[in-house]
């Protein structure tokens, strides 16, 4: 029997390894990224991992993108949706601008992100403080925006938009990382993060618990330097 990492695509094989998956410690960990024991699922068979693979990714012609995009039909249906508009909160807003900074970067457009930038930190400075913010909260966040991936992923695929599907793919791996980390951290306390450093991948936002970063970021696969080491954590 094979196993995936859902995180970095690592494949634990009982019959070359020599031992069951099963068997292995409730601590052991992905030797590529790090991701716990959880985050393994059983391999398909050849066959039908082909298949979902062919169908998660099938896309139509241009030419039939476009006329859907402009039908009248689809346009209507645009409107149709106000209704499932929501009011974002202080802090959502500052996650969304800095983001949006964060991709205009990339796209090097300086005056943009740096926009977005001056609108992240004004909506940070004005966010109310959470007064029930807990680590046992954060992993239950988590765990559930990480299920919540799979129907996001669904709506993008059935637009045929692909940059909305790239983003569900690196963010249920990031979200699924974060919240092994989480985990960790409710059973080791400080001393996960002691005589270490924490990267965070500046393309993904995949987060890394070690002396170095890896060499390859796991998720979008950019080298090392794209990592950001995070300082200013406190001491205790």
């Amino acid at each position: 029997m094979k196993y995936v990492c859902r995180i970095c695509g690592y494949i634990y094989d009982e019959e070359k390894m020599g031992k069951k998956f099963s068997e292995l410690p409730d601590d052991w960990e992905c030797p590529i990224c790090g991701a716990s024991k959880s985050q393994f699922e059983k391999v398909e068979p050849q066959e039908e991992k082909e298949a979902s693979s062919s169908a998660a990714t099938k896309t139509p012609s241009t030419k039939s993108g476009e006329e859907n995009f402009n039908s009248p039909k689809n346009v209507t249906s645009k409107l149709e949706k106000k209704s499932d508009e929501v009011k974002l909160s202080v802090g959502q807003l500052a996650a969304l601008c800095s983001n949006l900074a964060r991709g205009c970067e990339k796209q090097y457009k300086d005056e943009a992100a740096q926009l977005f930038t001056r609108l992240a930190e004004y909506f940070t400075s004005v966010a109310p403080a959470v007064n029930d913010a807990s680590v046992e909260k954060l992993s239950a966040m988590l765990e559930s925006d990480a299920e919540n991936y799979a129907h996001v992923r669904s709506v993008a695929d059935e637009n045929s938009d692909r940059g909305a599907a790239r983003v569900c793919v690196w963010g249920e791996k990031v979200t699924r990382m974060l919240s092994t980390l989480v985990g960790r951290y409710l059973k080791e306390g400080e001393k996960m993060l002691a005589d270490t450093q924490i990267w965070v991948c500046s393309v993904c936002g995949f987060t890394y618990i070690g002396d170095n970063p890896p060499e390859l970021c796991p998720v979008c696969k950019v080298p090392s330097w794209k990592f950001d080491k995070i300082e200013g954590r406190a001491k205790k």
